[in-house]
């Protein structure tokens, strides 16, 4: 049994080193709201998930008050809505009809995000899953709230180069229209997935996998700050020495994770699902997953010996929260993402990160190419070829991969974009120029790899 003397002895990492619970997500299945009537579908939906999540925003903060946790988002994930909306929706401007649904409902119960706007692609793309991609611009410029989801490839099936093609097209469309109606950046709430976990609690990319029950909760812990004020106290020690102390301090975070879950469980009668135990940094100094990297010995996070460092980093945080929670899931391990993370900014303002150093990062990290500010006038063919290469990895590789790339209209090399909040801002990175329009544009998919004939 985990009880408060646990979390007692994480008092100091909550205080002093950015510890925190990152988010409480309820995962809602819509399958029972499918109706063939626009309308019914619409309201079904709301009604399901205000019914379910109308506790939750309350319960989060209870929680936070009484074990003296920070519990920085309460968020939602519901069933791919490509799924949902099939039977009712005829055009992508129905499937827009949903978004503001759910920008609504989530509003309403006062959660920080909502995950599930998503289609399942990854061998071919169903009519209702082309409308609801060629809705995403609309949807996610006109909303505030939704976040999308688009998985492209796995390596059971290998990976769609039509929606692949698509998805580079979608988020230009996304980021200029964003621009011309003078709002958030909607690419920042859209990711694209190669082998996209059922139940990942961390927006962009939350949804609620068609393999989950009616209602669950998952939580994602955090704790970049804790890992590296370990680490100090462990300076010039040999290898041996620092993964155990990344272990051990993982598995004390995990812990702190695991009795929000269960607690949060107990008081809304939901049944809990999983620690999702990845270092998710913020822009705050201080709590960013580059600083670890700069304390076990690197000048900047992309110097030679970054990406051996990083995979030592993520296998010793995910043996330490195997050891403290028995369900453990959704990405687990260290993210990437340049706007949240501060060390990674400076690390791309010195020239020491590149879009090819961090693709190479992402073969041993827990998600991807994710939160990369890149000119407004990079072709839509080459955010594709971008998005294919990270597919790739991911697929070859038996792991999640996925890409949150954000053209900024307007902004060239060497300017900034303002995201806000959580999101942090970015230096607009260099884009390799030359042309892959020929390979894109070609139909079809990519076969799966040979290791993925496992039966």
């Amino acid at each position: 049994m985990i009880n408060i003397t646990e979390v007692e002895e994480t008092n100091a990492m909550i205080e002093k080193d950015n510890l925190d619970v990152r988010t409480i997500t309820m995962g809602i299945s819509l399958l029972d709201c499918i109706d063939s009537d626009l309308d019914r579908l619409n309201e079904k939906i709301y009604n399901k998930i205000y019914r379910c999540a109308k506790d939750l925003v309350r319960t989060g903060e209870e929680i936070s008050k009484d074990f003296g946790i920070p519990i920085v988002n309460k968020r939602i994930s519901v069933t791919p809505i490509a799924l949902v909306g099939g039977s009712a929706c005829h055009s992508s401007a129905d499937f827009v009809t949903i978004a503001k649904t759910l920008d609504r409902v989530a509003a309403d119960v006062g959660v920080n995000f909502l995950g599930g706007y998503s289609a399942l692609v990854s061998k071919g793309m169903t009519k209702a899953d082309e409308l609801l991609i060629r809705s995403i611009p609309e949807a996610l410029s006109s909303t505030s709230i939704v976040c999308s989801s688009v998985n492209l490839g796995s390596t059971r099936t290998g990976i769609d180069m039509d929606a692949v093609r698509l998805m580079g097209t979608i988020v230009r469309e996304t980021a200029d229209l964003s621009a011309k109606r003078g709002v958030l950046n909607g690419d920042t709430k859209l990711v694209v997935f190669c082998n996209a976990p059922d139940d990942n609690p961390f927006m962009a990319g939350a949804f609620h996998g068609v393999t989950e029950g009616d209602v669950v909760l998952n939580v994602g812990v955090s704790g970049p700050g804790v890992v590296k004020a370990a680490l100090e106290k462990v300076r010039g020690a040999d290898f041996e020495v620092l993964s155990e102390t990344i272990k051990k301090t993982a598995f004390k975070v995990t812990r702190v994770g695991q009795l929000v879950a269960r607690e949060a469980s107990r008081r809304l009668g939901v049944p809990f699902g999983i620690v999702d135990l990845s270092l998710a940094p913020t822009p705050a100094i201080g709590d960013s997953v580059a600083d670890i990297l700069c304390e076990m010995g690197l000048e900047y996070a992309g110097a030679p010996g970054t990406t051996a460092a990083l995979a030592m980093l993520n296998d010793q945080v995910k043996k330490g929260g195997l050891m403290a929670s028995s369900y453990v899931g959704g990405l687990s391990g260290a993210f990437i993402p340049v706007s949240e993370d501060q060390g990674m900014i400076n690390a791309a303002e010195a020239g020491a990160l590149t879009i090819e150093k961090l693709e190479a990062m992402t073969c041993v990290c827990s998600v991807g190419l994710d939160m990369i500010a890149i000119p407004g006038d990079t072709k839509d063919t080459t955010i594709a070829g971008i998005i294919a290469d990270e597919m790739a990895l991911g697929m070859i590789n038996q792991k999640t991969t996925a890409c949150r790339l954000i053209p900024c209209p307007g902004k060239k090399v060497g300017d900034h974009a303002e995201f806000g909040g959580l999101l942090g801002r970015a230096p607009i990175m260099p884009v390799n120029q030359f042309g892959c329009d020929g390979f894109v544009n070609r139909k079809g998919r990519i076969p799966a790899p040979v290791h993925s004939f496992k039966n």
